[in-house]
This record gives C-alpha cells, structure tokens and sequence, in this order.
C-alpha cells in the first residue's frame, strides 16, 4: 500500500516519555501496521519501563480540541482510545467523536492501572454499561474485565456483553505455557494461543495490541482477521528483545 493510499488513524492516549507505552507506541504500531497515525494527549506522564511517578490529566475540552482540528482536514473513521481519566471523560469524548463522524470505529484499551503498578481509576460495570453501545471493540486484559464486567462467572458475562460491543481478552495474566487471547463477538468466539515468551513481558503491549488491532480494521479487514493480524504483530513485538521495552517491524501477514 502507497503513502497516499494509507488511511488516517487516530490516537487518544497519554504521553509516555519512554516512548514503551502510550501515544508514542500507538504511532509507532500504526506506521508498521501500515496506516498512518494522527495522535491527541488525553494525559501526560511521569514514567519509565519500571517507574511511575504520576499522571497530569488533559481536560476534555482540550482532548476535544484536539481532535477538532485534525478533523478540519483529515478523513478519520478509525479512532483508538487509551489512557482516559475517567468514564465521564470517556463518554464525553465518545459522544464528540459520534456527533462529528459518521459511524466511527472506536477501540477503547482500558488502562486501568500501570505495567509498573500505578493505578489510574476504579470503574464499575454499570459506568461502563452506558457506554458501551458508542465503542465497537474493548482490549481488556484479565483483570481490567474483571473490573468492567464483574468477577463472576466472566466467561459467560464477556459472550453476553459480546451482544453490545466485541470484546478482545488479552490472556497474558493466564497461568500455564500457553498464552490464548480471545475475541468474542456477537455470533462467534475466536481463540488465538500462542507458546508463553520466557522473556516476553514488554511495558506498553495492551497498548500495541488495541493499535494494531485499529489500524487492521482501518484497512478494512473484517474483525476476526483484525484481531488475529493484531494478535501476531503484538506476538512479534514481544519477542523482539529481551528488555522490556520492544521493537516494532513491519507486520508479517
């Protein structure tokens, strides 16, 4: 695919000085994943791939803003949401992004807490719940869905919820020698495994998860094959060095 035939894609994640995590990932993913990244702060961090230190939120109106001109001049439908104060926020930016694009794609990655062990905010399944219709996929890992569908018989609650929105549940807070992430949709629930990295924790994969799996819808592939071209970039990229900061290359499909 040519530069000039390359779809826009936007980002909506914090800054992460160590470049692991956060928008600069997301820019990073989308580049090898062959779309072209457009990016907005919702928050700026004091970090690196071991450290958190603390969180200066962007207020709304300056998200929005953002996001407002880029608007005024590039075609974006695509749109991959991460690090976010809080639901309230979530939602309002969601409802922006709904009155200004027709039928946009949102992938939401709920960062709840930091790989180095900050958290961020709680959230309840019901706050979550209202907004649920505006996003059409959520990257969630164990805990995270745990947090935003309740502990209870999750297996049952995710192919319920799956009715509202797809759900893409990393599986890498699963024991064993296997690692199997699952998508779950509306009429079918897709396994992806993968053999467990002696060294494959990285600072930042959820968030090169949910940007590969964006760009691979904004070139247009239907959300099962998405999710799996998503699923083997982020697999490459957590096998690429043993730190834990990872090297991006061009997806291999």
């Amino acid at each position: 695919m040519n530069q000039g035939s390359r779809p826009y894609v936007l980002s909506i994640a914090g800054f992460d000085p160590s470049a692991g995590a956060g928008i600069l990932a997301d820019i990073k993913t989308f580049e090898h994943n062959g779309v072209y990244g457009l990016g907005v702060v919702s928050a700026l961090t004091w970090q690196n791939d071991v450290q958190f230190e603390k969180v200066e939120w962007i207020e709304v109106s300056k998200i929005i803003s953002q996001v407002e001109i880029l608007l005024r001049r590039f075609d974006v439908k695509y749109i991959k949401i991460g690090l976010i104060e809080s639901m309230a926020v979530l939602k309002q930016v969601v409802t922006y992004l709904w009155q200004k694009i027709e039928n946009p794609v949102i992938v939401y990655d709920p960062i709840l807490k930091a790989s180095a062990g900050f958290s961020f905010h709680d959230v309840s399944p019901t706050q979550f719940a209202s907004i649920a219709e505006g996003i059409y996929c959520i990257t969630p890992n164990i805990p995270e869905a745990n947090k935003l569908f309740g502990e209870d018989d999750i297996q049952t609650k995710l192919e319920d919820a799956s009715e509202i929105v797809n759900i893409y549940l990393k599986g890498g807070h699963g024991g064993g020698s296997t690692i199997t992430d699952l998508l779950f949709t509306s009429d079918h629930t897709y396994a992806f495994p993968n053999d467990k990295l002696p060294k494959g924790e990285k600072h930042g994969s959820g968030c090169v998860l949910s940007a590969a799996l964006t760009a691979q819808l904004a070139l247009r592939n239907e959300i099962d094959v998405a999710a799996e071209n998503a699923n083997r970039y982020t697999y490459q990229f957590l096998s690429s060095n043993e730190t834990l900061l990872g090297y991006h290359n061009p997806v291999l499909l």
